[in-house]
C-alpha cells in the first residue's frame, strides 16, 4: 500500500483520537459524577469527636455534610468558608462533619484551634463512612435535603462563591 493509502485510513482514527482528548481534557476534574447524587444518604452510624455514638441520617432538616481531615491541607482553606457559613446558616441547615480517616485527639485539637461549625462530626478513623459514602478523599462536600436525600456532591475545597450558590441552588437559601 501507498503512504497515500495509509493516510486516507489513518486519517479517521487520527481524527477520532482527537476528538476523544480534546473532550477529556474540557472537563473539570474535580466533578466526577457520584452514584448517590438523587438518593438517599447511606445509614452511617459511629462515634462522633465527643465519644458518644452518633447516627446519619438525620432528617427533617436540610444538611450540609463535609467531610474533612487534620491532614489535610485543601481543609484548612475550606474550613473558614464553612465556619462562616455555619455562623450565617445554621438555622436553615445542618452542617455536620465527617473526620475522615483521622486521629480522634487531631481532629479535636484542629476543630479547637480554627472553631467548630458542626453541630457534630463522625470520627470516621477506619474510612468505613468513606466507603459508604464513595468518598475520594477529603475535603468532599454532599449536599443533602430535608428527606434525606443526596442532591449533589462536591469534590475538592469549596470556595465561598461556590458554597453560597449551592446554598441557594439546593436549598433556596440566600
Amino acid at each position: 500500500m501507498s503512504g497515500r493509502r495509509w493516510a486516507i485510513l489513518l486519517l479517521p482514527v487520527v481524527v477520532a483520537l482527537g476528538v476523544v482528548l480534546f473532550l477529556g481534557l474540557s472537563r473539570n476534574p474535580t466533578e466526577i459524577p457520584s452514584p448517590l447524587v438523587g438518593k438517599p444518604l447511606p445509614a452511617i452510624s459511629g462515634v462522633d469527636l465527643q465519644g458518644e455514638l452518633r447516627q446519619l441520617p438525620i432528617r427533617g432538616k436540610p444538611m450540609l455534610l463535609n467531610v474533612w481531615a487534620s491532614w489535610c491541607s485543601a481543609c484548612v482553606a475550606e474550613h473558614a468558608v464553612i465556619v462562616a457559613a455555619a455562623k450565617r446558616y445554621s438555622d436553615k441547615i445542618d452542617f455536620v462533619g465527617v473526620n475522615y480517616r483521622d486521629k480522634q485527639p487531631d481532629a479535636q485539637r484542629w476543630l479547637a484551634r480554627l472553631g467548630n461549625p458542626y453541630a457534630w462530626s463522625l470520627n470516621d478513623s477506619n474510612g468505613r463512612a468513606g466507603i459508604e459514602l464513595g468518598v475520594y478523599g477529603a475535603p468532599e462536600t454532599y449536599f443533602i435535603d430535608a428527606q434525606g436525600v443526596i442532591q449533589d456532591k462536591k469534590i475538592g475545597p469549596l470556595n465561598e462563591t461556590e458554597l453560597r450558590d449551592k446554598l441557594h441552588e439546593i436549598y433556596g437559601i440566600n
